[in-house]
């Protein structure tokens, strides 16, 4: 498949390179195929701030459930209600591959970090999911255009890209959750909104940094919804069926681990969160390593790795003593979270004109389908207890292997 054709042009060393991307005459011409990392590492490092604020709220929905005398189910709907404004990533990603919105990824931390630093000094329920909504809509729009900004400059090591991108993420959720248990414990949940300056902080240096850089792609970029029809019903229905089951066990790990650590084993908020920072970093790892990994081996065999080994590992957590517990939650994060970068990958590879519009419409998709997992492990654990739950959900994960075997080709890296 052909590759969208671009010219990075840097300017002279200064504080805030001039980088503009440029449209040629021939989009036969062959793309631009260097990594960028001055470019790669602001993005992630703009990621890792912004996602360090938007995992303050799995780790909290402990002291939420106490404060506001609400179920398992009523609990993970509030992540639902955070990520309902997934439904304008396709808009988003689609008005990203016309125009420049680096201000989207520039203020997004800043926004991101005063909704959820202001989670205790709401006392409702309905107050706060108005707040978490309007947080939703702020990581919107940061998370539909960033990985299209990172695979324009990635050249030809997308995989690696993303890897180190979905890295920033993990390790951002790795450090959100321990700096919002402290914070709790040092301020009290309703002091917490001290830590909002940081974003703002972020904010300054990403302005300062990208404001005068460009990812426009060129003209002859800009195809039309309608033809990337053909190749949505191709690519799409496969990375549904892989990312539907194996939502289940991410659901069960990323949003209730923390209550089941505090119902189940009767740890305390900094254990528990303790525990979604354990995970997450091992995440990072994961994150890290898979993409890059997938560009060498290709995507399909190690996605079909990862999804085998975390059924397995979750089953060990559950069941297994405290010390081989702890080691099954290290190699969760390796596994359970580690296909996304891998999946970015695929949908990037596959929509290299509409890269934007096609991440939006993935993560619109992963949206409706966490959504309904959240939901189902919910009533699972109302109903039948944590355990059986969590478990059910990794029985149910291994149904996304056989999807594995549709995905396109991928030719591995030299």
């Amino acid at each position: 498949m052909m590759r969208s054709t671009k010219k990075i042009i840097e300017a002279p060393s200064s504080a805030s390179p001039d980088v503009t991307v440029e449209p040629e005459s021939d989009n036969r011409r062959p793309a631009d195929e260097a990594f960028h990392t001055d470019q790669v590492l602001t993005v992630v490092g703009a990621h890792f701030l912004h996602d360090t604020f938007s995992a303050f709220l799995n780790p909290l929905l402990v002291v939420i459930k106490e404060m506001l005398g609400v179920n398992n189910t009523m609990a993970g709907l509030l992540v639902v209600i955070t990520q309902l404004p997934s439904v304008l990533n396709p808009f988003i990603g689609y008005m990203a591959d016309r125009v420049s919105v680096r201000y989207f990824v520039i203020f997004a931390p800043a926004v991101t970090a005063t909704l959820m630093s202001s989670l205790g000094l709401v006392h409702s329920y309905i107050a706060l999911a108005m707040i978490l909504l309007a947080t939703g809509v702020s990581i919107a729009a940061f998370h539909a255009p960033a990985p299209a900004m990172i695979a324009r400059v990635a050249g030809n090591r997308v995989g690696t890209g993303m890897s180190f991108f979905m890295a920033g993420g993990e390790l951002g959720r790795t450090v959100g959750p321990m700096v919002v248990a402290y914070a709790v414990a040092w301020w009290g949940l309703d002091g917490i909104w001290r830590l909002a300056v940081i974003g703002w902080i972020t904010s300054a240096v990403l302005f300062w940094r990208l404001h005068n850089v460009k990812a426009r792609p060129g003209l002859h970029q800009q195809a039309s919804l309608r033809g990337m029809l053909p190749q949505i019903g191709r690519i799409f229905p496969t990375l549904a069926w892989i990312m539907g089951p194996k939502a289940l066990l991410m659901a069960s790990l990323t949003v209730y681990l923390p209550i089941y650590m505090s119902d189940v084993k009767g740890a305390n908020l900094t254990i528990a969160a303790l525990s979604l920072t354990l995970l997450e970093g091992a995440g990072f790892v994961g994150a890290l390593l898979t993409g890059t990994v997938s560009d060498r081996i290709g995507r399909a065999r190690m996605l079909l790795i990862v999804l085998t080994l975390a059924p397995i590992l979750l089953t060990i957590f559950l069941l297994g003593p405290i010390w081989l517990a702890v080691l099954a939650l290290i190699g969760l994060g390796l596994t359970a979270i580690s296909p996304t970068p891998v999946m970015l990958a695929v949908v990037q590879d596959q929509f290299p004109i509409n890269r934007a519009t096609a991440n939006g419409l993935y993560m619109f998709l992963n949206f409706l389908i966490r959504a309904v997992a959240i939901a189902i492990v919910g009533l699972m654990a109302d109903r039948l207890g944590l355990t059986p739950a969590f478990l059910i959900s990794g029985v149910i994960a291994l149904l996304s292997i056989p999807a594995v075997f549709r995905l396109p080709e991928q030719k591995a890296s030299a």
